[in-house]
């Protein structure tokens, strides 16, 4: 199969809610790229601000639109994915957006590893002060999913190719759950399937969009728990990547109000082993008055990302 052949039976989906500021630059980079896929399928999950227009303005007879009530980002995702045509789902994120060579250059890294389940690709962050490379691993080929994403970004939604096949036997990306969904998604393939990458920048994601994701804690409405995900059969580094996400989700929950749902993963996930740290400003934020914790939340991810530039 040549990598032409390949881009021919790639879907894009694109989950859509309330992106009127961005949505159009999302499309119009796919609509660009140097070769076409098979089919764009934009999800607009109830959006209110003239989103779904702006789609339908932009005439491409490889561009559909589906509309429905709003029910989250995973059902949104998993909708289009069960109507795709193509064997490889390319996921993008209404916010960020794609250089002109990206699919070309992922058919060829399918190519070359046409049994993994997932693909990634190295990307830049847009902070709206310019873009910095994300930290990603930097040679090509099957990577060990759980050790290197203990240390970096191997998969992100708008940088990442799954098989179709694989996700649909996996059920999807778990509905309702408001955080840590794409990676409990990705913890499932990567336990039965192998990922490869590849550091080529072809991505934009972007930190300063609008609507990125919401300030007020909202407690999860989902059947779904990253608890679900700790399996005592499974390698100790993938539950090790479990509870790390999960006491990420934990920390921004804490800062939002979410109090007692990020004691409960403290609880939980007490066995790991390699996030102490993270545990520990969770501890701190549950231990401040909640109207305290953005604002000090907000200092601390300034000085992060301004020593360090890395960060999404």
């Amino acid at each position: 199969m040549t990598a032409t052949s390949i881009i021919s039976e790639i879907s894009v989906v694109i989950p859509l809610y309330n992106k009127a500021a961005e949505i159009e630059r999302a499309l119009r980079s796919v609509l660009e790229q140097s070769v076409q896929p098979c089919e764009v399928i934009v999800v607009d999950d109830g959006s209110t601000d003239g989103s779904a227009e702006i789609v339908e303005r932009i005439a491409s007879p490889i561009v559909r639109l589906v509309r429905q009530t709003n029910a989250g980002v995973s059902a949104a995702r998993n909708r289009a994915i069960e109507m795709a045509a193509g064997c490889w789902i390319a996921l993008l994120d209404g916010d960020d957006w794609w250089q002109k060579d990206y699919l070309a250059n992922m058919a060829w890294l399918i190519k070359r590893y046409p049994d993994c389940g997932a693909y990634g690709s190295g990307f830049y962050v847009d902070s709206g002060r310019g873009l910095v490379v994300g930290d990603t691993p930097q040679s090509e080929g099957v990577v060990d999913f759980f050790e290197e994403s203990m240390q970096r970004y191997v998969l992100i939604p708008s940088a990442t190719i799954v098989r179709r096949d694989l996700v649909m036997q996996l059920g999807g990306f778990p509905v309702g759950m408001r955080m840590g969904e794409d990676q409990y998604l990705w913890t499932r393939i990567a336990r039965v399937a192998d990922v490869a990458f590849t550091p080529q920048t072809n991505v934009v994601y972007s930190r300063a969009a609008s609507n990125r994701s919401a300030s007020i804690y909202r407690p999860e409405q989902s059947k779904y728990s990253l608890e679900d995900l700790y399996d005592e059969s499974a390698s100790e580094i993938s539950n090790e990547y479990v509870a790390r996400v999960a006491l990420g989700k934990a920390l921004v929950e804490s800062v939002r109000g979410g109090t007692q749902a990020a004691q409960r993963a403290l609880d939980f996930f007490a066995y790991n082993k390699m996030s102490h740290r993270i545990a520990r400003k969770v501890r701190f934020f549950n231990s401040l008055p909640t109207f305290m914790r953005p604002a000090i939340s907000a200092i601390y991810n300034w000085l992060a990302w301004t020593i360090a530039r890395k960060g999404i």
